[in-house]
């Protein structure tokens, strides 16, 4: 038999994508099963978009770009840095990936050595901690608390640091929570950060359009301008412009750096898709009707969620101020006992017997370093939605 890197057995398959696979087996097999464990949006990609890569095609834009991304979309991107977050980026400083993962693996790989320590605050995105492995780096997991909106206050961050820190990672609005952290929240670690000069900053923007209640979105070198030159932000265009599948992420930051992870980039995949980069330069530069009408629809789904789920007698559910998931607490729930007798231990065994007995399914909050919690995406229609939490309340009416 092969045998496998110590990397990749240090490693685990995205929860997400196995309880997804687990739900389409269920499905293929006859069962009815809603879904609302993926974080992608129902509509459509807007027609103007759609518009710009047929373009692209009949144009003949099929061919090999640069690593980093065409000209013309690096400086769009510079553009919306400017106009959107105050930031100033020449196109040497930005990166187009394969997604924004793809953006946050080749930071990982550029500038993390065995050892190095990279803070991420949990509940996190699940694929920190594994990609941090996969650099040979140590995760540390800081665990926020609910009554704080599951942000991370700068005391926490202080004895987080270490000499071996190397990296931050800050997520905002926050997949799973839609929690967002405000211009004091950043200041207060801005002022924790200038004490530890080795400490770059990596924050995770991709749910900055979907933001509720009027709530002005910030950035964190934004309110620190003067951390800029250790900071790199991350953004794209999947979850604003319902691009998931076309695969366009990016990231500006210190020119060495950025120079690097291109490098990191090249010899992986070379240049994101040419054709999805045409079409991020129409969504980046083009109307936002349908972002609107997405952004007001999902602020309504929300509220309307939040309130079905305090209802339910054991679940506690904040509510989330961006992005398009709520994360309860379902702590009042482990333990008991389902009609054959088994025991619900964790929030993995939770969701696992709501998938089976209920036909819904969900993430375990375990699988963003926080057990007890689950995380239930909002980005499917009203009807499944009022389906689904039909579902689940008649399900756990069955435990004892």
């Amino acid at each position: 038999m092969i045998e496998l890197s110590h990397r990749v057995q240090q490693i685990k398959p995205s929860p997400t994508l196995s309880i997804t696979a687990r739900a389409a087996e269920l499905r293929a097999s006859g069962r009815s099963v809603l879904s609302l464990s993926v974080g992608e949006p129902e509509y459509p990609t807007p027609a103007h978009i759609r518009e710009a890569a047929i373009e692209a095609i009949r144009a003949g834009f099929t061919r090999y770009t640069a690593v980093a991304g065409i000209p013309e979309l690096r400086l769009a991107i510079c553009d919306k840095f400017r106009q959107d977050n105050e930031l100033e980026y020449t196109p040497e400083q930005v990166l187009v990936s394969t997604g924004g993962k793809q953006c946050i693996y080749n930071l990982l790989q550029a500038m993390i050595n065995p050892q190095d320590e990279v803070i991420i605050p949990a509940p996190y995105w699940v694929s920190y901690p594994d990609m941090v492995l996969l650099a040979d780096g140590c995760p540390v997991i800081v665990q926020t608390r609910e009554e704080d909106g599951f942000r991370l206050r700068a005391e926490q961050l202080e004895k987080a640091i270490t000499p071996r820190t190397r990296l931050l990672f800050i997520n905002s609005p926050s997949n799973p929570t839609g929690m967002c952290y405000s211009h004091e929240d950043l200041a207060a670690i801005g002022d924790v950060l200038r004490h530890h000069p080795q400490v770059a900053i990596a924050t995770d923007d991709m749910y900055e359009k979907i933001i509720f209640d009027q709530r002005k979105f910030v950035t964190f070198a934004q309110v620190n301008p003067d951390l800029q030159d250790r900071t790199i932000t991350f953004n794209g265009v999947s979850k604003a412009y319902c691009m998931t599948g076309w695969r366009i992420g990016f990231c500006a930051g210190p020119v060495h750096l950025i120079k690097a992870m291109s490098k990191i980039q090249g010899q992986s995949t070379s240049n994101p898709n040419a054709i999805a980069q045409k079409a991020a330069i129409a969504a980046l530069q083009g109307p936002t009707d349908d972002l609107e009408l997405m952004v007001t629809t999902y602020a309504g789904r929300r509220k309307w969620l939040v309130s079905k789920l305090n209802a339910i007698e054991g679940i506690n559910c904040l509510m989330p101020e961006g992005a398009f998931y709520v994360f309860p607490s379902i702590r009042n729930w482990l333990g008991r006992r389902t009609a054959d007798g088994q025991n619900i231990k964790d929030d993995v065994q939770f969701c696992e017997w709501l998938l089976e007995e209920a036909g819904v399914a969900i993430v375990p909050g375990s699988a963003f370093g926080s057990p007890g919690h689950v995380r239930i995406s909002y980005a499917v229609s009203q009807e499944t939605l009022e389906e689904a939490l039909s579902r689940i309340r008649h399900a756990l009416q069955r435990l004892m």
